[in-house]
């Protein structure tokens, strides 16, 4: 136990936590292995023995560098310009074009990811760059800052559309979906009312069986452990009404007149 608590404290010591005023010079030339947190988040303080110990395996690397910003202090800026939504959120790659981490969160699993990190394609690493990446970032270089604004826009506007017609398409259906269901609702109602009830109603009287009532989607409940709860639930809940029925019956006459209709049984509920 003494020894976990002071390979923790060791953790601590060597880890380093990143912010605006720091960023450029201990990320230059390395390809970074990020985590953004917030000291209050279950999650994070869940993690943190797994980072400090990859923090110190890979502290004084020449090419890689595991760190910390705390966005709810120094490094709030940081988390903004990456686009930091949620915590934790563990990016990885160049400085200048981090990309998320989507593994596992054990430290087997971050040790197994960065021992293959390969050296980030940037323009501060041309280095490192495929041939054809090469060119194209020469190429970017070549451009002013306001031309290079102008193609971001382009291409951020050509997104904004491709969302919108998305939007568009999912209100769409939405509204068909909504017309579909009123108009099942009033179709039900239809056919439920003017002596539908009541015929049930002496037909059960006469002995009859009517089917089950049919599910709607939803009803057998969330997939994973909580939606095989729901299914049991459920059949338990079907199990009951049968037997409300048989037990109704047992002072019934046991002959059903010939003259009641076959397609009754088949009637919507």
């Amino acid at each position: 136990m003494k020894l976990l608590s002071l390979f923790l404290l060791f953790g601590a010591c060597v880890s380093l936590e990143l912010t605006s005023a720091n960023w450029g010079k201990e990320t230059a030339g390395k390809t970074v292995f990020v985590k953004f947190f917030a000291p209050w988040c279950g999650h994070c303080q869940a993690m943190k023995p797994a980072w400090d110990t990859l923090m110190a395996e890979y502290k004084d690397h020449k090419t890689i560098l595991v760190a910390d910003v705390d966005c709810d202090a120094a490094g709030k800026d940081l988390c903004t310009t990456h686009g930091v939504e949620g915590f934790p959120t563990l990016k990885h790659g160049s400085p200048d074009g981090l990309e998320d981490y989507d593994g596992e969160r054990e430290l087997a699993d971050f040790q197994k990811f960065v021992a293959v990190l390969k050296p980030s394609c940037s323009p501060s690493a041309l280095e490192n760059c495929s041939e054809e990446d090469k060119k194209e970032i020469e190429k970017y270089l070549a451009m002013s800052k306001e031309d290079l604004e102008k193609e971001v826009k382009t291409s951020d506007d050509a997104v904004d559309v491709i969302e919108k017609e998305f939007d568009a398409a999912v209100e769409k259906l939405q509204a068909g979906y909504d017309a579909i269901e009123s108009r099942k609702k009033l179709s039900l109602k239809e056919i439920q009312t003017g002596g539908f009830k009541n015929l049930k109603t002496v037909f059960v009287s006469k002995g009859g069986v009517l089917k089950a009532p049919r599910k709607q989607e939803g009803e057998e409940g969330d997939e994973g452990e909580e939606g095989v709860e729901g299914e049991e639930g459920e059949e338990g809940d079907e199990g009951d009404e049968v037997e409300e029925v048989e037990e109704g019956q047992d002072d019934l006459p046991d002959d059903v007149p010939d003259d009641v209709p076959d397609d009754v049984l088949e009637e919507e509920e």
